[in-house]
């Protein structure tokens, strides 16, 4: 059944004493919002599940895996609890990332056809989970036809001969000068050289061009009849290299042209670079672009957990970077980032004899950050990947071996990457597995819809201790609060005025409750105590 909106009151009296004094005996319903505000699933295909026996992830498969992500049944709680998916590229392409796309209007051969991907839609939409795409709409492949047709045109030009656009229109849809300038390279057989930021097999495009601009409105009107809920645009920042006022009129174009036909419909921007640089990217009115201020091993995340930072500057950063896009678009929805297919996996963050509870504390203080929050997958189960890029698209763990059912080979360059903490088989009989911790911290966000739609607020429960930060978030008439303990020892605090406890996760022992007495708080090594207003405060 197709997940609801279903606002329910905290189950009273019993639940909370279960809550304060002993392990989790009842979960609270879920709180499913149908709007933008989701837990959004990364998924590369090529890696993920095989239905036909040839090593490489499919469509089908995909659909197949559904449950997994999220079954549509709220009365569960054997699935992920993601209710978005994102597809990294799945257009025709030469290559095996396919991000040089050949084909901006077809579904690669290796992951299936255009009736697989609406069978995925479907099965999606009746569950309840939307599915966004991956947008490459700064490049093309060197491969596509309208660069060949630009290319072998420009080839027949005489040294002083200027193109003809009305004899090549499609020498518009590309930056070509017969000057080397940065970020050019050499085209073969001619005197022309064109711009490719990424490399040569990458022309980038230009999105000035009015039939450039035709051409995307014909591309995205197509995807969204074939039922897509939004789109995830690829390498922002290089859209007008080093011109942000250039790159704000090109978003701009871009989500009004795409919301005049779906108003609903999702964007969220790759801007890979500093805050202050792509915060005004917002005034677009693109809904989201992802900050990587939290991300990867150098990211305020792994920082804080590796001692470079208090609990309070973790609250601070997440106040700091909210304020500064509400300032640009009241309507933004926050994407803070933690990792994704370009960067080193999480679970390789961490050493030593902490590493297990730090990789999973870290998922938890990512996921329960404002916004929209996205998880790469098998980032749940703690897989490994570092060094060239085809190590980190390994293939998911959903076996230890390696020959069983619906196992992908993995990119042709990589190198095989050791099983750490166990495949989603062994994980998912152990409590205490990263996979179920991660399954525990996304029922929080899909329990109080306050976690993902209100702003920070500083709470003030930390009692001068530099390894608690308590902070609050209000929307509608839903108030939650968040006490973080991010150290490796247990910690004690008073309970904040006016709250009480109603959850917790702790990333060192599942059993092993956050509890309150006589006004108390027990705070075990990594854990988070989530807590509403007690009945005397609304």
């Amino acid at each position: 059944m197709k997940k609801r909106l279903i606002a329910l009151l905290l189950t009273g009296a019993l639940t909370l004493s279960c809550l304060s004094g002993c392990g989790k005996t009842a979960k609270p319903a879920l709180n499913i919002i149908d709007d933008n505000y989701r837990t959004c699933y990364e998924v590369f295909v090529y890696s993920f599940y095989d239905s036909d026996g040839d090593g490489i992830g499919d469509l089908p498969g995909l659909e197949k895996k559904l449950d997994y992500i999220n079954d549509g049944d709220d009365t569960t709680d054997s699935d992920l609890g993601c209710n978005e998916i994102w597809l990294m590229p799945i257009s025709p392409s030469p290559t095996y990332h396919k991000y040089d796309v050949t084909d901006y209007m077809d579904i690669d051969p290796e992951y299936g056809t255009m009736e697989d991907f609406d069978a995925l839609i479907e099965d999606c939409h009746s569950r309840g989970v939307h599915v966004i795409i991956d947008f490459v709409m700064n490049h093309s492949s060197s491969e596509h036809p309208w660069f060949v047709a630009a290319s072998d045109y420009l080839k027949t030009l005489d040294a002083d001969e200027e193109p003809d656009l009305e004899a090549c229109p499609y020498v518009d849809y590309y930056h070509f000068s017969r000057e080397k300038l940065e970020g050019y390279t050499a085209l073969p057989g001619s005197d022309w050289y064109y711009e490719a930021r990424f490399w040569e097999g990458m022309p980038d495009l230009n999105l000035k061009s009015e039939a450039v601009r035709k051409e995307f409105d014909e591309i995205t009107s197509f995807w969204l009849d074939h039922g897509v809920d939004g789109f995830r645009l690829d390498a922002v920042t290089s859209y007008e290299t080093g011109q942000p006022d250039e790159i704000t009129e090109e978003l701009t174009w871009f989500n009004d042209m795409v919301k005049a036909k779906k108003s609903d419909a999702y964007i969220v921007g790759e801007a890979w670079t500093n805050r202050k640089f792509y915060a005004p990217f917002y005034a677009s009115g693109v809904d989201s672009f992802f900050d990587f201020s939290f991300a990867d091993s150098n990211g305020n995340i792994a920082k804080i957990l590796h001692g470079a930072g208090s609990a309070a500057d973790f609250a601070q950063s997440q106040i700091n970077a909210e304020t500064l896009y509400q300032s640009y678009n009241p309507n933004y929805i926050n994407a803070p980032f933690y990792t994704n297919h370009d960067m080193a996996r999480g679970s390789g963050y961490y050493t030593g004899e902490l590493a297990l509870q730090q990789t999973k504390y870290a998922l938890a203080m990512n996921l329960l950050m404002q916004g929209n929050a996205f998880l790469y997958y098998g980032e749940e189960l703690g897989m490994r990947g570092s060094g060239a890029d085809e190590n980190k698209r390994a293939p998911m763990q959903w076996s230890s071996d390696a020959t069983a059912e619906g196992m992908c080979k993995g990119p042709a360059n990589m190198k095989q990457q050791e099983m750490i903490y166990g495949s989603l088989e062994d994980q998912a009989k152990d409590p205490n597995s990263i996979y179920s911790f991660t399954k525990e911290v996304i029922r929080l966000r899909n329990t109080y819809p306050a976690i993902a739609r209100g702003m920070t607020e500083i709470l003030g429960a930390e009692d001068g201790d530099s390894q608690i930060c308590g902070i609050r978030r209000r929307w509608e008439d839903s108030d939650v609060a968040m006490l973080f303990n991010i150290s490796s020892e247990d910690r004690t605090v008073a309970m904040p005025e006016g709250y009480q406890l109603v959850d917790w996760v702790n990333a060192t022992d599942a059993k092993n409750a956050v509890s309150e007495k006589d006004q108390i708080l027990s705070l075990p090594a990594y854990s988070i105590a989530i807590l509403s207003p007690d009945s005397g405060t609304k």
